[in-house]
């Protein structure tokens, strides 16, 4: 496998680092890696990116070692792809065709492979000028199943459109979906914490050290695909829903940032949002302004998925910090953890509780002795800070959400006593 590697941030990633990424993101679908190579490029040629030099060099190199698919870690445009295949005598896919290649063997749910099917054929549909046979044929036809002289590449073309229309629409009703699940947790109603992060940064590990849950968990990238959630109990009792979520990648591909928007919504609805860092790797820096990016990305436009008060909703997870030869200074705003080991993740804990906390006014309710369904309800939504109990009533100092607020005081309660409605003082 021959891998041209170049960097698309203008020189911000090293090469090397660049490198491994790109061979662990062919290794993690079994490609068995038999060269590479880097190619820094003075100027990107419009017909096959890489120069003349290089070209010949790759095909050489490539033909020594009966290579049949060469990975270039760029974007490629058709004209380019289609020279390289005739070049180098092989298949050629890029960098987007290698990532939509992994999230199709990845996705498990049926909202996964609408969203995967949705970006590829998305890519694909501009790639239809590439050397196939069956492209040259003429197709004589009746009725709409395609008129006389409709080449191939046309009724393919017309397939691949019809096909889209039909995925945005099933996508559509996920989204009505996703939006009722997320209405009903907010009746409720648990504070949501997403995990966001580049791929392989722990999230996976992360989510399973803290919630006992089996989310499968691998030292590859995009491990994890689909949402996952699971509700955990905080050091103050309360109950909180924790959400694993794709991993992000430098460069993510337009088609999936799209494709991929109905799962990026539950990060929108987080209360708390977690971005987990893989602090052992060498380009940890470039990773975080990698998801930073698209993080902002989601938050601007028309169609913007978070709104404006996404950075103050942000923690950062400093993982891994097993594999670190010293430890790392206190950095304000972070936490440091090993999901691994275990080492930080009560501080990570208590600091979740803090968050949520802090968003949260102090109220002085008092219940009727009978009112059971008040208490529980009162210690499962919220936090019980001071319980007294006496003759003529239960008094507690509980911290509550706004909305949690005006959901008690709408609630009917047994004899509930206070100067406010629904018992709250």
């Amino acid at each position: 496998m021959e891998r041209g590697i170049t960097d698309g941030r203008g020189g911000t990633r090293a090469a090397d680092a660049r490198l491994g990424e790109a061979v662990g993101l062919a290794a993690s679908i079994g490609v068995a890696i038999v060269h590479t190579a880097i190619f820094p490029l003075r100027a990107r040629r419009p017909s096959t990116l890489l120069g003349e030099g290089q070209v010949e060099a790759a095909r050489a190199a490539m033909a020594a070692q009966g290579v049949q698919v060469a990975v270039v870690d760029a974007a490629l445009t058709p004209v380019q792809q289609r020279n390289l295949e005739r070049a180098w005598g092989c298949k050629v896919i890029d960098r987007t065709g290698l990532i939509l290649e992994i999230f199709g063997e990845r996705a498990r749910t049926k909202e996964g492979s609408l969203q995967v099917e949705l970006a590829h054929l998305s890519y694909q549909r501009t790639r239809l000028v590439r050397s196939w046979t069956h492209l040259e044929r003429q197709r004589g036809g009746f009725g709409f199943l395609g008129g006389p002289g409709e080449s191939q590449i046309e009724i393919d073309r017309r397939l691949i459109d019809e096909r889209i229309v039909k995925l945005k629409k099933e996508l559509e009703q996920v989204r009505r979906t996703r939006g009722l699940h997320r209405k009903a947790r907010t009746k409720v109603p648990y504070p949501v914490i997403a995990l966001v992060g580049y791929t392989n940064a722990g999230k996976s590990t992360l989510f399973n050290a803290l919630t006992g849950a089996g989310v499968y968990a691998q030292d590859q990238l995009f491990a994890t695909l689909d949402p996952t959630m699971r509700a955990i109990r905080l050091p103050s009792g309360r109950t909180v829903i924790l959400s694993d979520t794709v991993g992000f990648i430098s460069e993510l591909p337009t088609q999936l940032v799209e494709a991929f928007r109905a799962t990026l919504e539950e990060v929108a609805a987080a209360d708390i949002i977690l971005h987990v860092r893989d602090m052992a790797h060498p380009d940890s820096a470039a990773q975080r302004a990698d998801v930073l990016e698209v993080l902002n990305d989601l938050a601007t436009g028309p169609d913007a998925a978070l709104d404006e008060t996404w950075e103050g909703r942000l923690i950062e997870v400093l993982n891994k910090t097993d594999l670190l030869e010293e430890p790392l200074p206190p950095i304000p705003g972070t936490v440091a953890v090993s999901a691994l080991t275990g080492d930080g993740l009560e501080t990570l804990r208590l600091l979740l509780d803090e968050r949520l906390a802090a968003s949260m006014v102090l109220e002085q309710i008092t219940l009727a002795p009978e009112d059971g369904a008040g208490l529980a309800w009162l210690y499962q939504h919220g936090e019980v800070v001071e319980r007294e109990d006496t003759e003529d009533g239960i008094h507690l100092s509980v911290r509550l959400s706004p909305a949690n607020r005006d959901r008690f005081a709408g609630m009917d309660h047994v004899g509930s006593q206070g100067t406010g409605e629904g018992g709250i003082a």
